[in-house]
């Protein structure tokens, strides 16, 4: 989908008021038996629910896009390692907070979801064809879109099955990321992740949200950067993506926010690990789609990166802390599939 704002992530067609029936696929014991292994704090997820490839692996029968974009999601939720779920289309447009309840209303209590925020608040240049930047965005990272479009109607609809609320920033124009302008939007950054709300009020009582921001311009992820996120509380997303430095460089971005010199090696996390395996090493979008559709294996193992995330989970969980990892089709070739690999390196 190619919208305004021309996001590049997965597609996520609108949710219906009246959602088909899909049944779940029938998972074995030692399917079973890994998702009891895996501690309750980590939550697996994908960027989406609606592709018919995954039947046999998350669809007991064959369905339509439109059929699983309607009544996939509860199914979904039925996989034993599938505990998070990313709305992308969020991003597209801001969803009302009837939206989100009715997101909230097909999975169990225990089931979070990771929200994009708007392209209208989270991108800096409103989009021409193809995606290029056409003329400034007069609502980039404007605090009162940002809390009427995205924070309060995601925590008012999906109450405590609301995960991380992302702020995936685009890429942005070199000349907005280097030098004094580089310095500018971090420091505009910090100003506005200070002033998002810390607690909302909602059916299901005060809430705390939990922010994280995702990075595509490589150069702006700096110490200076870092001390940001620390100061204003939020967490780095570490997101794995062609534009981005590897997981495992990412990762130690994601310590120096965390680690007190004292620590040493034997480091711990100061709040939850959140993780976006976007995109294989090398690929396009349109090349991986192109290269890997229907989804429905893995073509392209990528060990590395499993093993950083792994790790990073560990970490996560010596630490005490949530981890939230959503996996792409476009990583290796079938989302599903990766995170059956990588819940089986982590109980390993």
């Amino acid at each position: 989908m190619q919208d305004l704002f021309g996001d590049e992530d997965e597609d996520q067609p609108p949710l219906t008021q009246s959602p088909a029936t899909v049944r779940a696929a029938e998972v074995d014991d030692a399917m079973l038996r890994l998702g009891r292994q895996l501690p309750a704090s980590v939550h697996l997820g994908t960027s989406s629910w609606s592709y018919p490839g995954w039947q046999g692996i998350v669809w007991g029968d064959a369905y339509s896009e439109s059929a699983l974009a309607r009544g996939g999601l509860a199914a979904y939720a039925q996989h034993p390692l599938l505990r998070l779920a990313g709305i992308d289309r969020s991003y597209h447009r801001p969803l009302p907070a009837a939206e989100f309840a009715r997101y909230a209303a097909q999975v169990p209590r225990s089931f979070r979801f990771l929200v994009k925020a708007p392209a209208l608040v989270a991108d800096s240049h409103l989009r021409g064809e193809r995606g290029m930047p056409a003329e400034p965005n007069p609502y980039f990272l404007d605090i009162s879109v940002a809390k009427d479009e995205f924070v309060v109607p995601a925590l008012q609809g999906l109450g405590v099955r609301a995960g991380p609320l992302l702020f995936q920033l685009p890429p942005l124009p070199r000349e907005m990321t280097v030098g004094d302008a580089g310095l500018a939007i971090i420091e505009r950054l910090g100003a506005f992740l200070g002033a998002l709300p810390r607690g909302v009020t909602t059916p299901a009582g005060d809430l705390a949200p939990l922010y994280a921001v995702e990075l595509r311009n490589a150069e702006l992820l700096t110490p200076r950067f870092i001390r940001m996120l620390r100061e204003a509380g939020v967490r780095l997303a570490v997101g794995v993506h062609s534009r981005m430095p590897p997981a495992a460089r990412q990762s130690a971005a994601l310590r120096a926010l965390d680690a007190l010199p004292e620590e040493g090696d034997d480091w711990r996390l100061k709040g939850p690990l959140v993780a976006r395996w976007n995109l294989h090493a090398g690929f396009r979008y349109e090349d991986a789609r192109a290269r890997y559709a229907p989804f429905d294996r893995l073509i392209d193992p990528d060990i590395s990166t499993r093993g950083t995330l792994s790790h990073l989970v560990h970490v996560a969980l010596k630490s005490e802390q949530d981890s939230y990892v959503i996996a792409g089709n476009k990583a290796e070739g079938s989302a599903p599939l990766t995170l059956i690999e990588l819940a089986k390196a982590i109980v390993a």
